[in-house]
């Protein structure tokens, strides 16, 4: 049984934590970018370094600089323009 705690109960704010938590941010992406694979509509990509990019109904999406770059020189892919 779970017990709720009173006010009285509580430690103080400055006592839970002495420290504030830093969180470093993600460095800003650009808006995502998308390809159609012209032979395939669903397979998986691998990066030279290993991570996979999916392909899902004919359509993969570039979410960084690295996979921009290996999507944009594959020859089965084409942009595809909004």
């Amino acid at each position: 049984m779970s017990k709720t705690r009173t006010a009285a109960e509580r430690p103080p704010a400055e006592t839970a934590g002495a420290e504030p938590i830093q969180s470093e941010l993600p460095a800003t992406i650009g808006p995502a970018r998308v390809f159609r694979d012209t032979r395939f509509t669903s397979r998986t990509l691998i990066m030279p370094d290993g991570s996979p990019v999916p392909v899902i109904a004919g359509q993969v999406t570039a979410c960084g600089d690295e996979q921009y770059a290996f999507l944009k020189v594959h020859p089965d892919l084409q942009p595809l323009t909004e």
